[in-house]
């Protein structure tokens, strides 16, 4: 019978089970571990923090390729323990099961150094705390000899894949692989201000990184405890690392679990800690390259927390624009598995709709404050006795101060017309800005007539981040004065937000006492639409009927292979009735079904928003113009409307005296 096989399956046949030899398997997992230059990077310098070390030191040449030099001030290693090192499976960070579900460290898995080894020519420099003798360990003969260095270890790999030329052949030009290293090494330092790092390629230092010393030894307490220093030390590292746009183009976040988690769980402290910087709306980029997650320290890729943060900018991005952000997650490691892939890049939650919640709540907290009145709350700050951080956060810090404050309301009936627009914004002078929220009873079915006002933090009286108008463009901008010079607002831009935040609190004031938001009003569709639908379509329909329901859609099983939709919401009703179903079905399909009911209403909040708010070439009194500038400066996200749009831009007097020559 095998004579009718191929010779291939039927020598396959004949091969007998055999243990493979160690140096075969060390390699096979080099595979897994080592995919370039910047993977043995990492690795070492995983270890490299892991010993405790301060200062971190990469030499390179060929871009790593001939040679890969970690330098570290760390514990060390003993003399006796160094053999042990490249061995497979050898390590000091685990040792039960329990270590390994509750890792703190970077590394654990004991095989980078043995696969390492394995594709190269290594050796080990080490002298452990509290020694006076040094050892160099060599990778291939095993030979270990006294030599002279300070405390610390140094880890050489040259000639990167030599016993393995075919891998080699699959890298790219030196310049290329260089910049991989760095970026590996600038993903350890995002995470680690207390620590310095310098970066040498063919003898000249291409990146260094100074130990931030504010934040001491204990840089995890630290940031777990909120501390101020040690999120001033992790500015100072980001704008080091990043440059002073991002930090200057960037808001702070530092957000604790709620309180109802730590209830319900029974701990003292916050069930997450989420702190770092996210990237205002206008610094958004065409491609997500600067995006940095970690989570206990950890740089990590993950669908979960980069879906958070995407999910927290929705409403104030415009297109497909990327946003920017370095967010660093502290959770209990036992909650988290960090044992899923060889490279440690990956993660997987115990509690993945905690993780998201926490992480867009931390963003959107962070966001919805006004940069105008951010800017007025911080103060006047004088750049010549600040840091670089501080100087570069006091840019646009617009404060002005003058008469009392006036109110703006939105149009009471969505059908108004122009003229009646008139009437809409009221002074009132003797009252603070907070005091003036005009509050109707709320209704789900028509929001656009309401004027609710959601809760914003009050304004001290006579600030004014947005100045005073002086007049109106062309009936489309406000202009207006404060004290760095000229801020041009979009009308409609700004009062669309203004109606859409107050929209988006009184459908959610208007929640049931079960906290569930009221359904939206449904069209019922005279001739049902029907489509082919995979099997997943169809068991998402069945199984969140009661969510569609809620969203204004009713699909039902027609047959086993076919839905039908009955009925859409009111607002889509000349919509695709069919592209809506499937859109909502693989929503929910990948999302909890709770974020895709708010999104949709937000959706349609938002489009009536924008049919609600004030249209160009209405004509605006100085009142009316002055009582937008003040909304603005108390409404969330007021810097961008519905679509990711500015609101409202500031230009400085020495931009205007740059246009006219002054001073030259």
């Amino acid at each position: 019978m095998n004579a009718s096989l191929p010779s291939s399956i039927a020598a396959a046949e004949r091969r007998p089970i055999r243990e493979l030899p160690d140096e075969l398997i060390s390699q096979i997992a080099a595979g897994e571990v080592v995919e370039r230059p910047a993977s043995v990077v990492r690795e070492l310098v995983d270890n490299a923090l892991d010993a405790g070390a301060t200062q971190v030191t990469l030499r390179l040449l060929a871009g790593g390729v001939r040679l890969i030099s970690v330098e570290d001030d760390g514990q060390g290693i003993l003399r006796d323990e160094l053999p042990i090192a490249f061995k497979r499976h050898a390590t000091s960070k685990i040792g039960s099961l329990h270590d390994l579900e509750s890792v703190a460290t970077m590394g654990f898995r004991g095989e980078a150094l043995a696969a390492i080894n394995s594709i190269a020519d290594c050796a080990i420099l080490s002298r452990a705390s509290g020694l006076n003798d040094a050892y160099l360990l060599d990778g291939r003969t095993g030979e270990l000899k006294p030599v002279a260095r300070s405390q610390g270890t140094t880890v050489e790999v040259k000639e990167l894949f030599y016993s393995t030329p075919a891998r080699r052949k699959f890298l790219k030009t030196d310049a290329t692989e260089l910049a991989h290293c760095i970026e590996s090494v600038r993903r350890h330092a995002l995470a680690r201000p207390d620590v310095g790092f310098a970066i040498w390629h063919e003898g000249k230092l291409v990146e260094q990184w100074r130990k931030c010393v504010a934040v001491g030894g204990a840089v995890g307490a630290a940031f777990d405890a909120g501390s101020s220093e040690a999120l001033d030390a992790l500015d100072q590292r980001l704008y080091d690392v990043l440059g002073a746009d991002f930090v200057a183009q960037s808001v702070r976040v530092n957000y604790s679990g709620s309180k109802a988690q730590q209830q319900l769980r029974g701990d003292a402290a916050p069930a997450f800690r989420v702190w770092g910087r996210a990237g205002i709306p206008d610094a958004a980029r065409s491609r997500g390259d600067q995006q940095f997650a970690y989570v206990n320290g950890r740089f990590v890729r993950d669908k979960v927390i980069t879906h958070a943060a995407r999910s927290a900018y929705e409403d104030v991005l415009h297109g497909n624009r990327q946003p920017v952000y370095a967010l660093y997650l502290s959770m209990d490691p036992t909650r988290v598995d960090v044992n899923v892939h060889p490279t440690k890049i990956e993660v997987r939650f115990r509690d993945s709709r905690e993780v998201h919640q926490a992480m867009r709540h931390a963003v959107e907290d962070a966001l919805a404050v006004p940069r105008a009145q951010a800017a007025s709350d911080a103060g006047p700050v004088s750049a010549a006795a600040t840091s670089p951080v501080t100087a570069a956060l006091a840019q646009a810090r617009p404060l002005y101060s003058a008469q009392p404050a006036m109110q703006f309301v939105p149009p009471v009936q969505p059908g108004h017309r122009v003229s009646e627009l008139g009437a809409l914004w009221q002074p009132r002078p003797s009252e603070p800005v907070a005091a003036q929220a005009a509050v109707v009873t709320p209704s789900v079915t028509s929001p656009v007539t309401s004027s609710v006002t959601p809760p914003a933090p009050a304004l001290p009286e006579g600030h004014w981040p947005l100045g005073r108008a002086l007049a109106q463009l062309q009936g489309v901008y406000i202009l207006a004065e404060n004290t760095q010079g000229l801020v041009v607002v979009d009308m409609h831009a700004a009062h669309e937000r203004i109606v859409y935040e107050r929209l988006k609190h009184q459908l959610g004031t208007a929640s049931t006492a079960e906290g569930l938001l009221q359904g939206l009003a449904s069209q019922p569709l005279l001739i049902p639409q029907t489509f082919a639908a995979t099997p997943t379509e169809v068991a998402t329909a069945e199984s969140h009927a009661e969510t569609l329901r809620t969203l204004g859609l009713e699909i039902a099983p027609f047959s086993p292979r076919t839905l039908a939709v009955r009925a859409v919401p009111s607002a889509l009703a000349h919509g695709d009735a069919v592209e809506l179903a499937r859109s909502v079905l693989a929503e929910l399909g990948q999302h909890e079904a709770s974020t895709v009911i708010e999104r949709a209403q937000n959706e349609l909040l938002a489009t009536m928003a924008c049919h609600g708010a004030v249209r160009a070439n209405r004509h605006l009194t100085l009142e009316e113009m002055n009582g937008l500038l003040r909304d603005m400066e108390a409404t969330e996200r007021s810097d961008q409307c519905n679509h990711g749009r500015p609101t409202w831009r500031q230009v400085s007097l020495k931009e205007l005296d740059t246009l006219f020559l002054r001073g030259r």
